[in-house]
């Protein structure tokens, strides 16, 4: 997807990545309307959701959704999602996410949106985001109607 935000420039979006716990999940279920629109996405881009899987419901959930996951191992979880995202492209990708575990991804990737759920936000993940919004909801239809991010990320 490209997407020209005036003031700030063009972007190639080919991938997202996405926090579990707290972004899409609360303790480990993701509901159902995001579901829906997770499957939408993936027609769009590559999606890949990253956890801890505390729940150990990540690998089950992917396939259920078909999209890509990325299981993080250790007590440093933060560089590891920074990786995964220079991996795929830092340029070319968006981040989403709410926890202290996610301010380095969401500071790496083009576009990084924070969640700010149930379970809250870090305040340290929202320093480091473009975009705050209150749900995941809300957060996968700003990628599925890229005019949303242009709206709010102009200069």
């Amino acid at each position: 997807m490209d997407v020209n935000i005036p003031g700030v420039g063009s972007f190639h979006l080919h991938n997202v990545v996405f926090d579990l716990n707290g972004t899409l999940a609360l303790d480990g279920k993701i509901p159902a309307d995001v579901k829906r629109r997770i499957r939408d996405l993936s027609k769009q881009c590559r999606v890949v959701i990253t956890s801890s899987d505390i729940h150990t419901t990540l690998a089950s959930l992917a396939e259920e959704l078909g999209v890509e996951y990325h299981v993080l191992r250790g007590d440093e979880v933060a560089p590891q999602k920074a990786a995964l995202v220079r991996a795929l492209g830092a340029s070319q990708t968006i981040a989403v996410g709410n926890g202290s575990s996610d301010w380095q991804m969401l500071r790496e990737a083009a576009v990084g949106i924070v969640v700010v759920g149930t379970e809250g936000a870090s305040v340290k993940a929202a320093a480091n985001a473009d975009i705050l919004v209150t749900c995941a909801v809300d957060a996968i239809d700003c990628i599925l109607n890229p005019l949303r991010l242009v709206a709010t990320l102009r200069g």
